[in-house]
């Protein structure tokens, strides 16, 4: 059963580490003998990191990254070591309270700086090109489709991996000049070959998987899923009850966050408004929701 939300976790410092590097989201740091990524409680909207945190969502998303990892272990090897601190450096032992359920303890990876976007259904940016005629990463779409609409498979629409500001779309030619054929290939096989996986395993719980983003490095020269897995950040799902072509459904993401964003004056820049209590309340119950629907585990 599920517990009520604990104080907002926005920020950690840890000690002993080589680095430290803060996301959007996550703080990273590497130790000698490997990474530790703590997800914080810090939600981001428009690419601005809100001054209001959503409690235990960090916690939500490596939950699901870990069933995830488990999940996908047959497809593809990934990163994570164990989410169990006694497994962490001895010098964080001591933060436990605040590293418990929110943090994976990773093999260290070669990035490779693309994200690797799969879309199954008409929606976000490639609804956008839709609507303007323009093909979207390369591919030209059927004519006749609405937005939210089923792709008779699903597509592979990748993205640049910017450290700032938005992500561009790409095409498999941009893929395969910055990577090799094989690699490039390898990249596009494999993310949809875990976009199948997740969607048929959502289908099982009500759920849709529009689309989602999977990120990749190299461990020991093998390719190797990294980040984050199939999480309400990285994911559009929707309920598969409410969903119909021409018209998107909720989903259990922050689209909640920035539907009430766009009714404020407010031009998209850095200070972002402070969170009002019942959007971060919605917004806890949808992450929460997903969480305990796709795992049959609560907090």
């Amino acid at each position: 059963m599920t517990t009520g939300p604990s104080k907002a976790i926005l920020s950690t410092d840890l000690p002993g580490a080589i680095s430290r590097r803060q996301g959007k989201v996550r703080d990273i740091y590497e130790y000698e003998d490997g990474m530790l990524i703590v997800a914080s409680d810090r939600l981001s909207a428009f690419d601005v990191v809100m001054p209001t945190g959503v409690p235990d969502k960090g916690k939500v998303l490596t939950q699901v990254s870990s069933f995830w990892f488990g999940k996908t272990s047959h497809l593809i090897p990934n990163h994570l070591i164990s989410t169990d601190v006694a497994d962490m450096p001895d010098a964080v032992q001591e933060y436990g309270e605040i590293l418990e359920g929110r943090t994976m303890w990773c093999r260290k990876a070669e990035v490779i700086p693309v994200e690797c976007v799969v879309r199954g259904y008409l929606s976000g940016g490639a609804w956008r090109a839709y609507k303007a005629g323009e093909p979207y990463c390369g591919h030209i779409l059927p004519g006749g489709m609405s937005e939210a609409e089923k792709f008779a498979e699903p597509i592979f629409t990748p993205t640049t991996k910017a450290e700032s500001g938005h992500d561009e779309p790409v095409d498999m030619g941009h893929c395969v000049e910055l990577y090799g054929e094989k690699r490039a290939m390898e990249l596009e096989y494999t993310s949809l070959e875990l976009f199948k996986f997740a969607a048929a395993h959502a289908a099982q719980h009500g759920l849709l998987l529009a689309d989602t983003k999977f990120e990749f490095g190299e461990v020991d020269g093998k390719l190797t899923l990294i980040d984050e897995a199939l999480t309400p950040d990285s994911s559009r799902y929707w309920d598969a009850s409410m969903w119909r072509p021409g018209h998107q459904p909720e989903g259990f993401d922050k689209q909640y966050v920035r539907d009430w964003l766009e009714t404020l004056d407010w031009d998209k820049t850095p200070p972002g408004p402070e969170l009002p209590g019942d959007v971060v309340g919605k917004t806890r119950e949808l992450y929460v929701e997903l969480m305990e629907r796709l795992t049959g585990q609560g907090l």
